[in-house]
C-alpha cells in the first residue's frame, strides 16, 4: 500500500457522499435510466460551463471522438492528423470512424501537437485535425486554427484531460467545430463509470451527433442514418451534475498542489505552463533522464507514480503500419523521460511535501 497513492477516488467521494447519495436515490426513484431528465439537465449545465450552445452525452470519451469524426462527415478515404503521444483512444476513435490516422510530433514544452508539423503532414486526403489538450493544458489553438483555416480543415478538440482548462481566456472545447470530453472516473470531472460528451456551437452538427448516438433515430425504431448505441445513462449524468458544481474548486486545488511541487522540486523538469494557457493539472508530469531509477526509488518510499504514456501509439504493435517512416523524435524522447506524480485535489499538504522530498532525495542518490 502506497503511503501516497498516485490516485485515490474514495477521498473525493467521501467528501460529497451525501450529494451523491441524494442524486443516485433520485434516479432510482424516477424509474427512468437512459436518456432522461438527468442527462438533459447535465447536457444543459455542461454546455453552459464550457460555453457552447450544445452538449450531447454519450457512453465514453472514445465514443465521443468517434461520433464527432463521423458527424463532421469524415470517414473512409479521409485522413485525420493527430498525435502519437496520447491515450490510444484518440487514434482508435479515428479508425472506428473509418478514417486514417496521420501521426505528427509534439512541442517539447507543452507535449501537445506541433502546428508546424501539422502543416507539413497535410495531403489532398486530409480532412480534419484532432489536437489533444494533454495533462490539463490546451494546445496552441491560435496556430492550429490558422493552419486549419488556410487548408479548409475541420478541428475536433480532444478535451478528455482538460475540463476547465483555458486558452487566452477561452475554455478548451470552444475553438473547433466540435470538441469531446471523457468522464472516466479519474478525470478532473469523472463519473462512477464510463461517460463522455460532444460539445459544439453548430446546431446541425449537434443534431447529427444525437442521431448517431442512438441508431440514427429521429423516431423510435426508425433509423434515418446509420448510427450506433452510445448513450450516457441517468446514473452517470446525475453523478456528473453533482461533481460539476465542485469542478472549479477542485481545479483550483490541483493548481495549488502543482505550484508547491514546482517550487520544491529540483533536478527534474517540471510541467511548463505556457503563456496564455490555464493549466488544470489533470496530471503533474515531470521529466528526468533517470526516469526509471527515479520511479523505482519513489516506489520504495511508498510514493505512487505512473507513466502517461510509456509507449507512443506509433510504436505499439497494432499501429506500426501508420508509424511515420522517420519516427517522431520528440514524442519518443519524451516517452522515455516522463513520470506522473500523485495529483488529485484531496492530497494533503504533508503528502505533497513528502512527494517532493522523495523526488529530491532520489535524484541525489
Amino acid at each position: 500500500m502506497n503511503a501516497v497513492p498516485s490516485f485515490d477516488m474514495k477521498r473525493q467521494h467521501e467528501a460529497i457522499r451525501a450529494e451523491l447519495d441524494e442524486a443516485l436515490r433520485r434516479v432510482v426513484d424516477s424509474g427512468w435510466y437512459i436518456l432522461g431528465p438527468e442527462v438533459e439537465a447535465f447536457e444543459r449545465e455542461f454546455a453552459a460551463y464550457v460555453g457552447t450552445a450544445h452538449c450531447i452525452g454519450v457512453a465514453s470519451g472514445t465514443d465521443a471522438l468517434t461520433l464527432a469524426v463521423r458527424a463532421a462527415g469524415v470517414g473512409a478515404g479521409d485522413e485525420v492528423i493527430t498525435v502519437s503521444h496520447t491515450a490510444v483512444a484518440t487514434v482508435a476513435a479515428i479508425e472506428m470512424a473509418g478514417a486514417t490516422p496521420v501521426l505528427v510530433d509534439i512541442d517539447d514544452r507543452s507535449y501537445t501537437i506541433d502546428a508546424a508539423q501539422v502543416e507539413r503532414a497535410i495531403t489532398p486526403r486530409t480532412r480534419a485535425i484532432i489536437p489533444v489538450h494533454l495533462y490539463g493544458q490546451a494546445a496552441d489553438m491560435d496556430a492550429l486554427m490558422a493552419v486549419a483555416k488556410a487548408h479548409g480543415l475541420t478541428v475536433i478538440e480532444d478535451c478528455a484531460q482538460a475540463h476547465g482548462a483555458r486558452y487566452k481566456g477561452r475554455m478548451a472545447g470552444t475553438f473547433g467545430a466540435l470538441a469531446t470530453f471523457s468522464f472516466y472516473p479519474t478525470k478532473n470531472l469523472g463519473a462512477l463509470g464510463d461517460g463522455g460528451a460532444v460539445v459544439t456551437n453548430d446546431a446541425g452538427l449537434a443534431e447529427r451527433v444525437r442521431l448517431l448516438r442512438q441508431y440514427g433515430w429521429r423516431e423510435r425504431y426508425v433509423s434515418a442514418i446509420s448510427g450506433m448505441n452510445s448513450r450516457l445513462d441517468e446514473m452517470q449524468a446525475a453523478v456528473l451534475r453533482v461533481k460539476l458544481r465542485h469542478l472549479d474548486e477542485w481545479n483550483a486545488a490541483r493548481r495549488r498542489i502543482a505550484a508547491v511541487y514546482t517550487a520544491a522540486l529540483e533536478n527534474v523538469v517540471p510541467p511548463a505552463e505556457c503563456a496564455g494557457r490555464t493549466h488544470v493539472y489533470h496530471l503533474y508530469v515531470i521529466r528526468s533522464a533517470r526516469r526509471d531509477a527515479l520511479m523505482a526509488s519513489l516506489k520504495s518510499r511508498g510514493i505512487g507514480t505512473a507513466i502517461h504514456y510509456p509507449l507512443p501509439v506509433h510504436l505499439q504493435p497494432a499501429y506500426k503500419a501508420i508509424a511515420p517512416p522517420t519516427g517522431l523524435p520528440v514524442t519518443e524522447r519524451i516517452g522515455r523521460e516522463i513520470l506522473s506524480l500523485p495529483m488529485y485535489p484531496e492530497l494533503r499538504g504533508d503528502e505533497v511535501d513528502a512527494v517532493a522530498a522523495a523526488v529530491r532525495h532520489a535524484i541525489v542518490e
